[in-house]
């Protein structure tokens, strides 16, 4: 049995700071299952991003804001829905809400739908929760390149069958993937010769990347600094 290494979300996966704005993508039907679309301006699609989300799924404006700043330098990003409008969203602050016993059966019914849409995505738009399910799709080889941050659900081998470049987007403040998690998997990915970049942000805890508060300058910081790395990460490796 691999050993974890990115445990369950706890507390604070299920926290949030709602942001403010329009998204400008659209939600389409992929494979049967509603997935947020956002193009770049001319209507490219040579560079794709996968989108796999947290908990708040990709119809979540937070996400959708995320991957609108993706889709404005220059990359269609998709955005599967494998929570199928029954995310963390509807349930924020329910009394008596169970969330272990909410998450498994969206685990078990992502499986089904993400393979199914991986294959359409490749093959309506082309080529070029989430943590799980990039570092599956980056042990096979048809990625160019893969993204995470604050993950979970991650054990050692996510790490050791990597077969593409990896960066890992990190909050100092973790208790799902902290520093001691943080530097096995450095040492899995030293061993294998992976490609991979390591950022961690210091005095932000886990969500920062998507559900950072934006009126505290640290936090607006750390995720508008992510998401323009992770950009760039995929620059480097899809030029």
């Amino acid at each position: 049995m691999s050993a974890v290494l990115a445990g369950p979300p706890g507390e604070c996966c299920r926290q949030t700071v709602h942001h403010v704005g329009e998204a400008r993508g659209k939600v389409e039907i992929v494979a049967g299952v509603e997935t947020y679309i956002a193009r770049p301006a001319d209507g490219s699609n040579k560079k794709i991003v996968l989108f796999f989300a947290d908990v708040y799924s990709p119809l979540y404006l937070n996400s959708q804001l995320i991957m609108d700043f993706w889709a404005d330098q220059g990359y269609l990003v998709a955005g599967l829905d494998y929570f199928e409008r029954d995310s963390m969203i509807l349930h924020s602050g329910e009394e008596g809400f169970d969330f272990m016993k909410w998450v498994k059966p969206k685990q078990d019914r992502a499986q089904a739908l993400i393979g199914p849409w991986v294959e359409a995505v490749r093959k309506d738009f082309g080529y070029c929760f989430g943590a799980p399910y990039v570092m599956e799709h980056l042990a096979q080889d048809w990625l160019v390149a893969g993204a995470f941050a604050h993950p979970a659900f991650l054990n050692e081998d996510h790490f050791r069958n990597i077969r593409k470049p990896l960066l890992m987007s990190c909050a100092e403040i973790d208790h799902t993937f902290g520093l001691e998690a943080r530097r096995k998997a450095e040492d899995i990915l030293v061993e294998t010769r992976a490609t991979y970049f390591i950022q961690v942000f210091g005095s932000v805890q886990h969500g920062f990347a998507l559900r950072g508060d934006p009126k505290i300058p640290v936090q607006r910081w750390a995720k508008e600094e992510s998401a323009r790395s992770i950009v760039n990460w995929f620059e480097h490796f899809c030029r």
